[in-house]
């Protein structure tokens, strides 16, 4: 069924943190966030908060409970994450069919993936992060698989309005000899470990040092899953970025260095899904809107092209550690 955020008017958001003995002395300041809802705030004692609406649907309760057990064990560790506030003994609540949980707000300057001191500075908290996520894992949050990330999205493309009747021959053509690619290229890690999920730029802060936000996609998967985004560039670039972040990561994690030819197959993965996602929200009013060139012909022609681009680079060698002498 489909799911609309019509009720979360300032007074539905204002009532509901009031339930929970917090009054939002402020407006409430829409940060963003298009897959759930997420505001800003002061409240009575002058205290900054972020509050969260859940999209209904979207993850079970025992789903979000885990994420959130997951950052407060993460938090234990003294690893910089921004932990959902413990409120009458809970992190999350429910207000009129919504779930909603309260974060203390956390500033911060824009992770600069060009820097290689602070890239360092990630790949050592990524380390940690990972030696935490190992030790067990979710039991209800899904594990990262090309059923997930590649079929259901396919199917989805399939039924969707959006591309154009003259490109639909050369794009599902161009389409499914990607997913052959990708298959052909996709082993099944070894190791599968609990992770952030969707360690991009733009999920960590810097302060002191990095801050990681932005759990909500927390899943099983390889550990390469959190470290592939922060690579950038061409192909000198990233091998210079992956022998930091691994050089740092390595003093608290060990890392299966076979996971490097899963960088490529991963973002295809993330290529076909995010053009599905997209298009499963589209009915949610913030996505035109945030989005508008989705709906465009020439974002589809881009994506034959990118589809190209990406079934020529699987065909090249792996992504590989400079050797050490």
């Amino acid at each position: 069924m489909a799911f609309n955020f019509e009720a979360l008017t300032p007074d539905f958001m204002w009532y509901a943190l009031e339930s929970i003995g917090i009054r939002a002395e402020s407006g409430l300041l829409a940060l963003n966030s298009y897959e759930n809802r997420v505001y800003q705030f002061i409240d009575e004692d002058k205290r900054r908060y972020v509050v969260k609406f859940y999209r209904p649907q979207r993850w079970t309760q025992q789903q979000i409970l885990e994420e959130h057990h997951f950052t407060l064990e993460l938090l234990e560790q003294d690893i910089p994450v921004a932990p959902p506030c413990l409120i009458n003994g809970m992190t999350l609540h429910q207000y009129q069919g919504y779930y909603f949980a309260l974060f203390a707000s956390v500033g911060g300057r824009q992770f600069e993936v060009d820097n290689l001191d602070q890239l360092e500075g990630v790949g050592r908290f990524l380390g940690r992060m990972h030696q935490v996520g190992q030790a067990k894992p979710f039991l209800h949050r899904p594990t990262m698989s090309l059923e997930e990330y590649l079929y259901q999205p396919r199917k989805l493309l399939n039924n969707s309005p959006f591309i154009p009747s003259y490109l639909e021959n050369s794009f599902f053509s161009d389409l499914d000899r990607l997913i052959d690619q990708l298959e052909q290229h996709w082993t099944e890690p070894k190791s599968i470990i609990r992770l952030h999920g969707d360690c991009h730029p733009g999920n960590i802060l810097w302060r002191d040092g990095p801050m990681f936000v932005d759990l909500d996609d927390s899943r099983n998967g390889p550990a390469i899953q959190d470290i592939w985004m922060l690579l950038s560039g061409d192909r000198q670039d990233k091998t210079m970025q992956l022998d930091i972040v691994l050089e740092a990561y390595s003093e608290f994690s060990h890392f299966d260095t076979n996971q490097l030819k899963l960088i490529e197959p991963l973002r295809g993965l993330r290529m076909v899904h995010y053009m599905a996602w997209l298009a499963k929200r589209w009915n949610d009013p913030a996505f035109p809107i945030a989005f508008p060139w989705f709906n465009d012909a020439k974002y589809w022609e881009n994506q034959v092209l990118a589809f190209k681009e990406q079934i020529a680079t699987l065909q090249e060698p792996t992504l590989s550690l400079t050797p050490q002498w």
